[in-house]
């Protein structure tokens, strides 16, 4: 586990609002390399790994996203400040408040915060009420700009990325708490799974791709470049703890259904099964508004059984947290997927 907590706390150092992923998935490309496992990067820029197993006629694949939300400069005001365009599912109010970074065309990097047009209770006595949106909200730039000319010498300009700080933080008693767990946590797992078969030099029993997708956030992030050999897709992405719902922040979650509709139904109860066979902590959830991208995969056309596991987190897509047990189960229940046989 702490290769686990470790490199997730480098991954979520690393901004990659979905649309500006290059830098997260060269840092994966090297992570990678440090434990001799090559990887191919796809048109759309997500990064795919491939471990050869016993048996190559039948291939699986598991995902997770490196990709998280964000947003960009849809507009600069008169008085030099920022207006956002979302990107990603989430609400303004998740952002208010919190310090971002706007990364411009030509690579320089400026801070900020986001907050409310009319902040100041000491100047509008309404704060409160007002709506939280894309027309009340803004950035303040950290730079001397009062004017829309002057922010523009700065070299912003409309479609520039803004990234949010994560603001990482782990405790001794096991709970990390920060933004873009969703889904670098699963990203995390994921490469310790694939650095201890390197290592160890584990011999798996079918070919498996690792997808490591960047679009996941927008709706399309491994819905291609899926091996035609491939019989089952497993996507590792959060399960979603909150008002009636069964996962937890200790717990693997193991989605039984969501905005998509259900997943594989034999291919849940094998993972339910392996669970219980190796006392691996689990939940079984409905995601109702949710999609991952085994969901895009399916929405794509491929012909695979499909299903979805990960991490328990609380407050998605907003400060997000999880637990270091979490963590731990979802790894396991992985790597016993993994090393068990297909069903019949």
């Amino acid at each position: 586990m702490d290769y686990v907590v470790n490199i997730l706390e480098k991954l979520i150092g690393i901004p990659s609002p979905s649309g500006y992923t290059d830098s997260i998935v060269e840092f994966l490309q090297q992570e990678l390399n440090t434990f001799n496992m090559a990887s191919q990067r796809i048109q759309k820029g997500g990064l795919l790994v491939t471990v050869a197993g016993s048996d190559s006629s039948k291939h699986r694949l598991v995902s997770a996203h490196v990709d998280t939300l964000g947003a960009m400069v849809k507009e600069i005001t008169d008085k030099g400040k920022l207006k956002l365009s979302l990107v990603g599912g989430f609400t303004y109010n998740s952002i208010e408040g919190e310090y971002c970074q706007i990364h411009t065309l030509d690579g320089r990097i400026y801070t900020g915060t986001i907050h409310l047009s009319k902040t100041s209770v000491h100047i509008h006595r309404d704060t409160n009420l007002i709506e939280r949106s894309q027309e009340n909200m803004e950035v303040r730039l950290d730079e001397q700009v009062k004017s829309l000319d002057e922010v523009k010498e700065l070299g912003i300009q409309i479609g520039d990325f803004i990234s949010f700080s994560p603001r990482f933080v782990k405790l001794d008693n096991g709970f990390i708490k920060s933004r873009h767990i969703d889904a670098k946590a699963p990203v995390a797992c994921l490469l310790a799974i694939l650095k201890d078969f390197s290592e160890n030099k584990v011999v798996i029993p079918y070919t498996t791709h690792f997808f490591f997708s960047n679009n996941e956030e927008i709706g399309f992030g491994a819905n291609s470049n899926i091996p035609e050999e491939t019989v089952e897709y497993v996507a590792v992405d959060i399960g979603i703890c909150g008002i009636g719902q069964a996962s937890n922040e200790f717990s693997v979650s193991i989605c039984a259904k969501d905005s998509g509709g259900p997943y594989h139904y034999e291919l849940r109860k094998q993972l339910v099964q392996l669970a219980i066979e190796q006392n691996i902590g689990y939940t079984i959830d409905i995601f109702p508004n949710y999609g991952s991208d085994a969901t895009s995969a399916m929405h794509a056309g491929y012909d695979v059984k499909h299903g979805l596991i990960g991490p328990g987190v609380d407050s998605s897509h907003a400060m997000e947290r999880t637990h270091q047990d979490s963590l731990e189960n979802t790894s396991k229940l992985v790597r016993a997927y993994l090393l068990s046989s297909m069903m019949s």
